[in-house]
């Protein structure tokens, strides 16, 4: 299985992306998150860095600037999913990568804050 560090400039772009209410609050995830298309022409108009500002997690050991490297997208390349934050969280509790779920699980709170949830 592998293993992955918290990709804490991405956790930084979510809270910003969620603080300008660049979010959507009920979607199906599955329906939602990027395809290998979505990724490729956001790759194409978009640095590298821009496309790991989407993804909580670094896997370790792989090449910087490959797909493979990010990991645990929480949104379109648009918007913040409040599914895709919780897809996030429920992978990374089953897989045991600890940073990833308690991040996850902050970013769920900021966003139900500011959406006014609960």
């Amino acid at each position: 299985m592998a293993s992955y560090t918290l990709n804490k400039k991405a956790v930084a772009n979510i809270r910003k992306l969620i603080e300008a209410r660049q979010y959507v609050l009920d979607s199906d995830w599955g329906e939602s998150q990027p395809s290998a298309d979505d990724e490729n022409a956001y790759l194409a108009k978009h640095s590298w860095d821009d496309y790991a500002g989407w993804h909580v997690g670094l896997t370790d050991g792989a090449t910087d600037e490959t797909k493979g490297r990010y990991a645990f997208v929480v949104g379109d390349f648009k918007r913040v999913h409040r599914s895709g934050i919780i897809a996030c969280h429920f992978r990374a509790a089953e897989w045991r990568h600890k940073a990833v779920e308690l991040a996850a699980h902050d970013l769920l709170q900021v966003l139900d804050r500011k959406a006014g949830i609960g």
